[in-house]
């Protein structure tokens, strides 16, 4: 999915409303994650043991996953989100799902989909969590689970054309290829050339034997995409070959 707390890393890490408090030292500690993580490792430590509070813990785990140490920064959260006696106006939905995106990371479905499901219990109709939730059970391979999530995230916005991309993945491993088609073609009509659609339909219709209709859509989202979703594309044509006079 997006694992949108390690994206937060790559700018400056805003100042959570909870952290006013420790307005100086929390905002030395995100600027240092950006230069020196290791330091703003030991800096938040440090900090912490000297009654830094959450602002503390959640420095230092930014700065753990800014070192790719994900299972440690996702512990961290996971505890902050569930420590009452630490901030009373703490968003713990919004830990509880970084701390997802950050077992995501570490590769560890299970811990990621216990932290969505802590999330979704403070904010039971937020698409995102379950978004992520999805994501964590695609990973397991948990596809009707993940078909669930989208399906109650596109009731709560259904022109969401990222969910239905994902929902039609979900659905083509789970054999309901028709349903798949379907989230495919309302993902395009929203978008006419969405990159993701085009990519997914792409390999429908490679898996179909359908080579012609596969490169077809790959060309056009390596064109019209940028970044992973265009290079995905342009992975799968290169994979096919060059194509033939017959077109094949």
């Amino acid at each position: 999915m997006r694992y949108r707390f390690l994206l937060a890393l790559l700018a400056f890490v805003p100042l959570p409303a909870w952290a006013a408090a420790a307005v100086a030292d929390y905002s030395q500690c995100a600027a240092l994650v950006q230069n020196n993580p290791a330091l703003a490792e030991e800096s938040a430590r440090a900090w912490q043991n000297e009654g830094g509070g959450a602002a503390a813990i959640y420095c230092s785990a930014l700065a753990l996953t800014a070192l790719g140490r994900y299972a440690e920064a996702a512990r961290k959260l996971d505890v902050l989100a569930r420590d009452k006696s630490i901030g009373s106006n703490l968003d713990r939905a919004e830990l509880f799902d970084q701390a997802g995106n950050a077992w995501m990371f570490a590769g560890l479905a299970n811990n990621a989909e216990q932290s969505f499901s802590a999330a979704l219990n403070q904010s039971p109709n937020n698409v995102d969590f379950f978004a992520d939730r999805a994501g964590a059970r695609a990973m397991r391979k948990d596809w009707a689970g993940a078909d669930a999530d989208l399906g109650a995230a596109l009731l709560r916005d259904q022109n969401r054309a990222d969910l239905l991309v994902l929902r039609a993945s979900a659905r083509w491993a789970l054999g309901r290829k028709t349903d798949a088609a379907t989230d495919i073609l309302r993902a395009l009509q929203l978008y006419p050339n969405y990159p993701a659609a085009l990519v997914e339909r792409g390999r429908m219709k490679y898996e179909a034997g359908d080579r012609n209709g596969a490169r077809a859509d790959w060309k056009r989202a390596a064109d019209s995409g940028t970044g992973e979703t265009a290079a995905a594309a342009r992975r799968y044509l290169a994979e096919m070959g060059p194509e033939s006079k017959a077109g094949q």
